[in-house]
Formats: C-alpha cells, sequence, structure tokens
C-alpha cells in the first residue's frame, strides 16, 4: 500500500480510518526504515477491532449515548498514541452529527436533476436550516465536551487535530458553529482541516460561498483534504478535473499548511499523475 503511495509522486502519506490494527505492524516496520514519512493520520486509525469496514463515524462525539461518546475519546487517544509513534504531527478528526433527517443528498439530487433554484428546493433547505438550528446545541455541547478532554491528550504528546469541514449539512460543527467551538476550546493544538470537495459541495448547494469561508478561516487552518467535485455533488476527484477554483482559492492560504491528496478509490494512477504534475506546476512542491 505504502509503495504504491509513494509510486505516485508522493513524499509523505496520511493514514486513513480504514487502516486495520493487523496492517500497523508492518507500518511501523517501513516506517522505522525511513521509506516513508507520514504527514497525519485520520481518527479513528487504526480501525476499531469490532468493526469491520472503514467507518470515521461509528462512534460519534455528538452521541446521546456516554458510552458511545466514551469509546470515540478512547479510541482517540489511541490515534494520537499512534501518531506519536509515526512521526505524524496532526490527527483529522469528524466530531458528529446533529440527529434529523440527512438532507445534503437530497439537495444534491434536486440540483442535478436542474431544480437548485425552484421552489422545492428552497423550502426543502430551508426546513432543514430551521430543523438543525433548533435541535443543534446539546449535540454540539457533547461533541465540545469530548473535545476538549482530545485535546488536552494531545497537547501531552504534542500532536495537532483538525477538525475537519463535512460535506453533510446535519454534520458537526457547522460553518457558522465553527469559530465558537475553536474558540471554547482556546487551544494552539486544534485548529481547521479544510476539505476541498465537502466546502464545494456546500458552496453548490448554497450553503456558503468557498472563497468567503477559506477568507475567515484561514488563521486557524491547519491542513487541507484536496479532491474536485464534478457539479453538484461527484467528489473525491483528482485536482484540476471538477469545479473547485484551486487558481483562486489555494493562494489564500498560508505556507505552511499541510495538502492531502484525497481519492476515490475508483480514480487511476495516471489521473492522479497527471494531477500532481498539475499541482507542482501551478503551486510548487
Amino acid at each position: 500500500m505504502l509503495e504504491e503511495v509513494l509510486s505516485l509522486g508522493f513524499t509523505n502519506v496520511e493514514l486513513g480510518h480504514g487502516i486495520r490494527l493487523s496492517l500497523m505492524d508492518g507500518i511501523q516496520r517501513v516506517f522505522d526504515r525511513g521509506d516513508v514519512v507520514f504527514s497525519s493520520l485520520h481518527n479513528f486509525c487504526p480501525l476499531p477491532v469490532e468493526i469491520t469496514r472503514s467507518s470515521p463515524d461509528c462512534y460519534q462525539f455528538s452521541s446521546v449515548r456516554e458510552a458511545e461518546r466514551e469509546r470515540a475519546v478512547k479510541l482517540s487517544f489511541q490515534t494520537i498514541d499512534f501518531a506519536e509513534r509515526l512521526g505524524a504531527s496532526v490527527v483529522v478528526m469528524h466530531m458528529g452529527h446533529v440527529p434529523m433527517p440527512p438532507i445534503t443528498d437530497r439537495l444534491i439530487k434536486l440540483a442535478s436533476e436542474g431544480e437548485h433554484l425552484s421552489r422545492k428546493y428552497v423550502r426543502m433547505k430551508l426546513d432543514a436550516v430551521k430543523t438543525r438550528e433548533a435541535k443543534a446545541p446539546p449535540y454540539v455541547a457533547f461533541a465540545t465536551d469530548c473535545l476538549r478532554r482530545i485535546a488536552e491528550y494531545a497537547v501531552s504528546k504534542k500532536i495537532r487535530l483538525g477538525i475537519e469541514g463535512r460535506h453533510g449539512y446535519e454534520e458537526i460543527p457547522s460553518e457558522r458553529e465553527f469559530p465558537a467551538l475553536l474558540d471554547e476550546i482556546n487551544s494552539p493544538y486544534v485548529g481547521y482541516w479544510h476539505d476541498f470537495g465537502h466546502i464545494q459541495i456546500k458552496h453548490n448547494l448554497g450553503f456558503l460561498d468557498h472563497v468567503e469561508w477559506i477568507t475567515n478561516i484561514r488563521s486557524r487552518l491547519l491542513g487541507c483534504h484536496l479532491h474536485d467535485v464534478e457539479w453538484p455533488g461527484g467528489d473525491h476527484r483528482p485536482p484540476f478535473t471538477g469545479g473547485v477554483a484551486y487558481d483562486k482559492l489555494v493562494p489564500l492560504l498560508h505556507e505552511d499548511c499541510l495538502f492531502v491528496w484525497e481519492m476515490g478509490p475508483r480514480r487511476v494512477k495516471e489521473q492522479i499523475i497527471k494531477s500532481l504534475a498539475l499541482w507542482k506546476e501551478r503551486f510548487g512542491e
């Protein structure tokens, strides 16, 4: 797995949330030989032993069940421990969701049918906003309390936590909630992780403006997941093959920002190599 990633022209690797515990000894050996550098790990990494497929949201910090929140916190501690062992500087995290009827995929379907300016679309979207605003506070509070504990542990290990911007409107935190969450935690070890594809989908659906959001949040930014979007919601495509305005957006980011290619499993080697070459041509290493 690692040899394939390096053969595409990358020098650093993010370990994803689908890495099984049985793979970690081999990964550790490759790292100990000096053959790979790890930039980041995506929570939960390794995959919990009781979970059989990649599932970063298998345990939620926003759950009303205390036992589930505790499991999520302990698994996050474990991910931080592995990040320390592998020399990674960041753990990327999802924070949970507000329990409400999922809206994002329904809006994507309507938009793909040319209905994104219809009254039906607008009513559906406004109803979702009202529902989320009414229901969100206790679930955001659960997630915040968990994050505070994880942040204290991360500080002791000198590992930063990147809270990922998600594509689902029901997920936590929303862009409106992000600044307050980061202010409340108030730690240099906790920041924002920008996902270009997810935020582009929200842009396409009319929840935000991509340029405006990056401009507002860039001072809190730790890194980014790079993938492109075929309008309105076909994501995890190589950069420069969809609608993300990278030439406009990337210059807004600070020089120390981490960039991680996050490709879908159907992407082929030639597409990724071409995308990486274009990236280096436009933005350097």
